[in-house]
Parts: C-alpha cells; structure tokens; sequence
C-alpha cells in the first residue's frame, strides 16, 4: 500500500480539523485487489475512536471476507428506485445528509446513477456530502479516471464507460494506493476471492492477464505516486509550485479519436506543473457552420466537454491557414509547450505543407515552445 498518511490515525487527525468534510480515495489496479476491505477495515479502526461512521453504500460481490468486515460497522439502508420496470437498489443520498454521520464509506465512486436521480454519477453525490461537511471515504479502479481511459483502452483494448474527472481526485485530502503483485491478484482470482467460479477462468483469459495487471499496476503506481508529489507541492512547498509558469496548448480538430488523446496528454502536463491548460481548435472554411458535417459537430462537442471536465478552457478560431492561427494563440497565451497531433501531408500540394511545416516548427524554436507529438 503506498500513500502520504499515517492510515487511520492521520486521517481520524483530518477529520478532527476540519470543517468542509474531509475525503479519502483508495485506488487500485483492478477489481479484487481489495479497496473495499480495506475501506472497511478502517471503518472499524475509526468506530473503535469514537468516529460515527456508517456505510453510505458498499458492493461486496459476494466476497466472504468483504461481507463479514460489514458486521458491526452501522448501515444506512439504500432507497429502491423503480427504473424499466425494475427494482434497483442507489445510495440514499437524502437519508444520509438526515443522518449526518461523521464519516461515511461510499463505494464506486464512478458509479452511474439511475435516470431520474438528483446527481447523475455517484462522485458528485458525494461531493454534496463533503460540502455538508461529511467525510468520506470513497474507491476507484485505475481504469475509471479520465485522463487515463486512453492508456487503459490501449491496454486492455476494453474503453471504460463510466469516468470519474481528475480534478475529483484533487479534491482529495488522500489517495491510497491498495497494491498487489500480479501473482497474488490472479491466486486471488484462482481460489474463488474475486469472482464465483464459473467466472474465473473467461477473467483470466481476458482482462486479468499478467500483462494487462503488470501495466495496470505500474499506472497505479504512478497515479499516486503523481498525487502525492502535488500534494506536497502545493501544502509544502507552495511557493515554489507558484512560480512555475508553464503553458500548455492542446491543438485539437474535429477528428473522432485523436484529439481525446491530445486533450488527455496536455491535462497530464499541465497538471505536473498546477497549471491550467487551453485547447485549441481553429475552424477552417471547410469546416464554417454551414459546411460542417453533423458527425464532425458532435465530435468537437464531446473535445469540448472533455477539456471543461478537466479544467481546461477551450478557444475557437476561424482561420484558413492553421500554423499561423497556433502562432498567434502562442503569442497570446505566452504558451510554453504545445500538444497536437501528426501532421498529414496528401497529395497535391505535400510539397507546400511540408514546407509551410518546416517554417512551423521554425518559429515554434524561436519561441522557445516545445512540441509533443502525439501518435
């Protein structure tokens, strides 16, 4: 386990001295490394110094060592929603702000509400529990952050559907790591811990490979690891996180895929320095309101909402030539590293873009930017 507490005594100190609630996350690899034993685990350590905690919402899987860590730890019963005929089972998000616990363990933290519910996903339930001045204890697999599903599809070749933002976890007062090697995951998995039998071997053949834990492990590591260095950045050694003054461009287009990638990369870049990045699209007259394709459209809505859901800002040009349209929002912006995509040269006219390229990356020397391609 790797983190930048004391376990349950540091964050029992938190909880002590706070007045906006107090949030802990702890991340793992992948289902059955044991975040939510863990979770309850310190619920107990917590009961046990006087802390009234309840359990919010915790999903044990059928595990029986998961369900017996629920004896004795207060339950605040989920409400039934009725949805397509079914009976479903949410958090009671008004039942626990009635109940004011001081602290309160929510599972899943990516979890997609029922339609018709008051926050559609689960985080942002329990960021209303924080601003009630509840605290929480919450977990998350690696593959659910957003900035890093694109390294996760590549990974796994399975894309994530249900995402939490970053900035969710900079809201966190700590990050947890709950580590396992890929050994002891998969004889985990092997003697029935994680999934029911019928279930194991179609797992193991699929996204508990060792390849796939070994480079879901190694992001987790880093995850934290990452959290951790700006938490003390920003709580130890302010003033020199401050002085930083990176700027980071994100040059996107209307292009399904890659331009999630870019906007990804420059969250990650901007973030290792606390600052804020811009996304760049410049509207060429292909691509003027009356000419642009209704699928193109709803790629750059979704580019667009993906830079607001990261803490980006996003600036729309119109512009025919695109180099020059980056220089000047350089200029503006005092940017310092910019993330774009390859250039495509097609015949005709490859000549011409190879040289206007070379003149690009020119004046990008000359002001000192550096470049990130991204493939």
């Amino acid at each position: 386990m790797i983190d930048g507490s004391n376990g349950a005594e540091h964050f029992l100190d938190l909880i002590r001295r706070s007045r906006r609630g107090k949030f802990k996350i702890y991340i793992g690899m992948m289902a059955g490394v044991g975040k939510t034993y863990r979770m309850l685990q310190e619920a107990h350590e917590l009961l046990n110094n006087g802390i009234d905690v309840r359990i919010g919402y915790v999903e044990t899987h059928g595990r029986p060592g998961t369900e017996a860590m629920l004896r004795g730890v207060p339950v605040i019963p989920r409400k039934v929603v009725f949805y397509k005929g079914r009976e479903i089972e949410e958090m009671d998000l008004d039942a626990i702000l009635q109940a004011r616990p001081e602290l309160v363990i929510v599972d899943e933290l990516a979890h997609t509400n029922v339609e018709g519910s008051r926050h559609r996903k689960r985080w942002e339930d329990v960021m209303e529990l924080l601003d009630a001045n509840i605290n929480v204890i919450s977990a998350i697999n690696i593959q659910h952050i957003e900035s890093l599903s694109g390294e996760v599809k590549e990974i796994t070749g399975i894309e994530m559907k249900e995402r939490v933002p970053d900035r969710i976890l900079q809201e966190a007062d700590e990050v947890v790591n709950i580590d396992l090697t890929s050994e002891e995951l998969i004889g985990r998995l092997k003697a029935g811990k994680i999934y029911r039998p019928e279930k194991i071997q179609i797992a193991l053949d699929n996204f508990f490979r060792t390849e796939n834990i070994l480079q879901l492990r190694e992001l987790a590591l880093k995850e934290v690891a990452f959290r951790v260095e700006k938490k003390v950045e920003t709580e130890v050694f302010p003033a020199v996180s401050s002085a930083r003054r990176e700027k980071i461009l994100a040059c996107i287009s209307s292009n399904e895929q890659t331009p999630r990638r870019i906007i990804r990369k420059a969250y990650r870049i901007s973030s290792r320095y606390s600052t804020s990045f811009i996304a760049l699209y410049v509207q060429t007259p292909r691509e003027s309101p009356d000419r642009i394709n209704l699928a193109s459209q709803r790629h750059l809505l979704n580019h667009f909402k993906l830079v607001a859901e990261l803490g980006g800002t996003v600036k729309q040009v119109s512009a025919e030539d695109i180099p020059q349209a980056i220089i000047a929002t350089c200029r503006e912006y005092h940017i310092t590293a910019i993330c774009m995509g390859h250039p495509a040269f097609k015949m005709p006219g490859a000549m011409f873009k190879i040289l206007g390229y070379k003149q690009f990356l020119r004046v990008l020397s000359e002001m000192k930017i550096d470049l990130i391609i991204i493939a």
